[in-house]
């Protein structure tokens, strides 16, 4: 299955919340699941199959993931010897396309993914263009002198969609952002019940 790049809000209203990873709109206004009967949608209790779907796709829409992917992280996830479900929110929260996000650097994970992929980015001092890199305390990113110049990344800077997480340092001065230490599952910007995506993944791998 390949990434979304249907209407976002749409997506975030079937799910019932915000991601502030897939997009900077909210949902306020529009509270009620998209189509004719979205309204008497809200009412009806969803199955133990449901609800662990929802929480997984949560994962997967906001990080902009395919579901091969959100897969193969599960698998890597399992092989550590912390719970599942911390592992897997903090191999999400570690790639280098939602680091650049959370830094400031882009509005949305998909448009931090661009940057990366058009080599805009900086790792410790390299030029590198492969969003999925997992970052490791220590590591710093920033932009090239020229692409901090572009208007994207001068209106994200001015107004960021997220506020900071304490795991990142960020240098005003150098517009760099450190990892001061690796992110905890509560880091994660929006509320998912992630055992429920480890049992949706329990009999699937």
């Amino acid at each position: 299955m390949s990434r979304f790049t249907g209407p976002r809000l749409k997506i975030m209203r079937a799910l019932g919340l915000d991601l502030p990873g897939l997009s900077r709109k909210s949902m306020e206004s529009r509270p009620t699941p998209p189509g004719q009967h979205g309204a008497k949608a809200t009412r009806r209790r969803k199955s133990d199959f449901g609800v662990k779907l929802q929480e997984k796709q949560k994962l997967r829409f906001n990080y902009g993931l395919t579901e091969r992917q959100l897969r193969r992280l599960m698998i890597d996830a399992r092989r550590g010897k912390a719970p599942t479900g911390e592992t897997l929110l903090q191999l999400l929260e570690r790639r280098l396309d939602n680091v650049a996000f959370r830094a400031g650097f882009a509005p949305t994970i998909a448009a931090a993914r661009q940057l990366v992929s058009h080599r805009h980015l900086l790792l410790n001092g390299r030029s590198v263009n492969i969003p999925s890199m997992r970052l490791r305390a220590g590591d710093s990113i920033t932009l090239k002198a020229s692409s901090l110049q572009l208007p994207l990344v001068v209106e994200t800077l001015k107004d960021l969609p997220l506020t900071r997480p304490e795991w990142l340092s960020w240098d005003e001065q150098q517009h760099t952002a450190t990892i001061a230490h690796l992110p905890a599952a509560d880091d994660v910007p929006f509320p998912v019940d992630v055992q429920q995506v480890v049992e949706y993944y329990a009999n699937r791998i």
